[in-house]
């Protein structure tokens, strides 16, 4: 039986068959070669491709012949010859291939008047992949214009998707939201891009940030030159109206705080661009990130939700969402510990905020800890959930780091798909008893949130956090907080946390989740500790 093979263009180049991926040569160019012939998929001439790749007083043709036949063993497989090459032209055959790009560039060329948004999703996650990474200075100067012409077709085709979520009938206004603000970041003075994020902030009833993005869309088109146009907030509160009408017959809490949610952006020294919220009234509370946030998308979840709205009683609660997932940029270099501390930095920088209580959650306790050492004059407590002084590859048994290598490979391979299996897993660990409602929406949360590259990096990340020696220099007041059941971070962890820290509470809860659920009994005793923890201490 004849098997299909399949080559990823976006991200590194791979071809994969039913026995899995096929090991590529070590040279770049004969790679670059392949990808050539795939993003083309016609028959091209030879002198071209020698062209391409190969500059004189080289032998061209000889190490072009050298080239296919080192394609030829990835693609000629089960009896086909998929490389056919006479003495004029070099043609892959793509009958039996599965080009990836090609096939969006199919969907898309096609114009069907509806994609269903799970596919429109999967394609945007694609398109955070730079086209053929790492072979753009292969090959000769020729080849390297072609590669800029093609990242240009294939931003053109990540905005074509990225106009049809934004304005995607299926989906809620807050998920449209998320989308038009992607669309209009890659086009800020693209008048339809601004439009549809104006509609979308209405229609959920977040009039101030549609009357503040029309304000910024005009100014970014008159910097740029471009002529004058008319206000893009026409019926503005008819939109808000219908929105309320037909979507929030009864506003729940969460749903009154992403309305009334600010988002900023500001840039970390490295030039990674990181999105913050504030919301509410009163004295600043701040929360350092976790895996995973988006500051738009879990107002409405069933799990976080009610624990912000808490945050944000009688409080300006202020987050934001870690380089590589949510709103904050996803391609960026640096994904460690390092960097999360410095973008907890960034976001209290651009606030101008003085002094404050710290939330950490999971890693997001180090990263307080970390930082309330670096500022003591900042930091007048912490509020730490969850988490523990040494990642998985330190303090982790063999068993346990055996464990999570082996969930590393999962993520790699079974994050980004549409089956949720891998996902339902990995979320049970987070929330063994949360009901199944629960369970699908952390699911699909966490694959709209970041990438499957990105997942793997964070992970990595978290196993080689330590701060043990910066324990004992906090001087904050500081209340620990662990579920006693914890199946993702054990209590112990949480009691050394504690231990390690001068004078820190200890609060152990009853319930098995490492991320607390609204509804239980723990998190109401979570919150009531917290209150009278900032009360006690006068924060």
């Amino acid at each position: 039986m004849t098997s299909i093979l399949h080559m990823s263009l976006l991200g590194e180049l791979t071809v994969t068959a039913d026995s899995g991926e096929i090991a590529l040569p070590a040279s770049r160019k004969t790679r670059a070669l392949l990808g050539y012939l795939a993003a083309t998929g016609r028959p091209i001439r030879r002198e071209r491709l020698c062209e391409l790749f190969w500059d004189l007083p080289d032998d061209p043709r000889a190490s072009l012949r050298w080239a296919l036949s080192k394609v030829r063993k990835i693609v000629d497989r089960d009896g086909i010859r998929r490389i056919i090459a006479d003495r004029e032209r070099v043609t892959l055959a793509l009958d039996d291939f599965h080009v990836e790009l090609r096939h969006i560039w199919v969907r898309l060329h096609d114009d069907p008047p509806f994609i269903p948004p799970s596919e429109l999703r999967d394609m945007a996650e694609l398109f955070e992949r730079p086209f053929l990474d790492g072979l753009e200075s292969t090959g000769t100067e020729i080849f390297q214009h072609w590669i800029v012409s093609e990242r240009e077709n294939v931003r053109l085709m990540h905005l074509n998707v990225l106009r049809r979520l934004a304005l995607h009938p299926e989906l809620s206004h807050e998920e449209r939201v998320m989308w038009a603000r992607r669309w209009q970041d890659e086009t800020p003075v693209e008048e339809e891009a601004a439009r549809s994020l104006i509609k979308a902030l209405a229609m959920s009833g977040r009039l101030e940030e549609a009357r503040e993005s029309d304000a910024s869309f005009h100014v970014s088109a008159k910097e740029a030159g471009l002529p004058a146009v008319g206000s893009l907030l026409p019926d503005l509160q008819e939109l808000s109206d219908e929105a309320t009408a037909v979507e929030r017959p009864a506003e729940t809490t969460p749903s009154r705080m992403l309305r009334k949610q600010k988002i900023g952006f500001c840039r970390a020294r490295d030039g990674a661009r990181i999105a913050y919220a504030t919301v509410g009234d009163g004295p600043p509370l701040v929360k350092a990130a976790n895996w995973l946030n988006h500051l738009e998308l879990d107002w409405n979840s069933p799990i976080w939700g009610p624990t912000f709205a808490a945050c944000a009683n009688e409080r300006t609660f202020i987050r934001y969402d870690e380089r590589g997932n949510g709103l904050s940029d996803w391609n960026v270099n640096d994904i460690g510990f390092e960097a999360f501390v410095r973008d907890l930095e960034t976001v209290v920088d651009a606030l101008g905020l003085e002094r404050f209580p710290l939330l950490g959650i999971s890693q997001g306790c180090a990263v307080s800890i970390e930082y309330a050492v670096r500022h003591p004059e900042r930091v007048s407590g912490l509020i730490l959930i969850g988490g523990y002084a040494t990642g998985w590859r330190i303090g982790a048994s063999a068993e346990e780091q055996a464990r999570r290598e082996a969930v590393l490979t999962l993520t790699q391979h079974g994050w980004g798909t549409s089956n949720p299996a891998y996902r339902h897993i990995f979320s049970q660990t987070f929330m063994p008893d949360s009901n199944l409602q629960d369970l699908e929406w952390f699911d699909e949360f966490q694959r709209q949130t970041t990438s499957p590259e990105n997942a793997v990096r964070f992970q990595e990340a978290f196993g080689h956090i330590d701060v043990r020696e910066s324990l004992r220099k906090v001087g904050a007041p500081t209340i620990v907080f662990h579920a006693r059941d914890d199946q993702r971070i054990s209590i112990n962890q949480g009691r050394e946390l504690a231990a390690g820290i001068p004078d820190a509470e200890f609060v152990p809860l009853e319930s098995k989740n490492h991320i607390l659920l609204g509804h239980e009994p723990a998190w109401l005793r979570c919150v009531e500790e917290t209150v009278a923890f900032l009360e006690k201490h006068g924060i």
